[in-house]
C-alpha cells in the first residue's frame, strides 16, 4: 500500500511541475479582452499602400477560415487605392495625348512672300 501511495506521490509531484513550467512557458491562460465592434487588427496605411503593405497582411482566422468582414474591407481599400492611382495616372496622361503633333516644317514667316516679290 506504501508503494501506491509513493507512485501517486510522485505522479502528483510531476503533473505539478509540468502544469507549472507549461504555465511559465505559455501563460497563465490570461486572454485578451476583444475588439471593439466594428474594428479590426488588419492594418492599412490611410493612403499610399505599396506592395509591401498588402504582402504583411494578416488576417484573423476563425472557425471555417479568415473573418470575411475583414479580408472585404482590405479588399475594398485595395480597390479605392487602385481606382485613384488610375485616375490620377489618367489625369497625368491626358495632357500628353491632347497635344497636337508638330511638324517638321518651320512656319513661313512674313518675309518670306515679300522676297518673292522682289524677284
Amino acid at each position: 500500500m506504501l508503494t501506491l501511495l509513493m507512485y501517486v506521490v510522485i505522479i502528483a509531484v510531476i503533473a505539478a511541475l509540468l502544469f507549472f513550467s507549461a504555465s511559465a512557458v505559455f501563460g497563465r491562460g490570461e486572454e485578451l479582452e476583444p475588439l471593439p465592434e466594428g474594428t479590426t487588427a488588419t492594418v492599412l496605411p490611410a493612403e499610399g499602400v505599396t506592395g509591401d503593405d498588402v504582402r504583411m497582411l494578416k488576417f484573423q482566422q476563425t472557425l471555417r477560415g479568415y473573418k470575411q468582414s475583414e479580408v472585404d474591407w482590405a479588399l475594398d481599400r485595395l480597390g479605392a487605392e487602385i481606382d485613384l492611382l488610375r485616375s490620377r495616372l489618367a489625369a497625368i496622361e491626358a495632357p500628353i495625348t491632347a497635344e497636337p503633333p508638330t511638324t517638321a516644317e518651320p512656319p513661313a514667316t512674313a518675309e518670306a512672300p515679300a522676297a518673292a516679290d522682289e524677284r
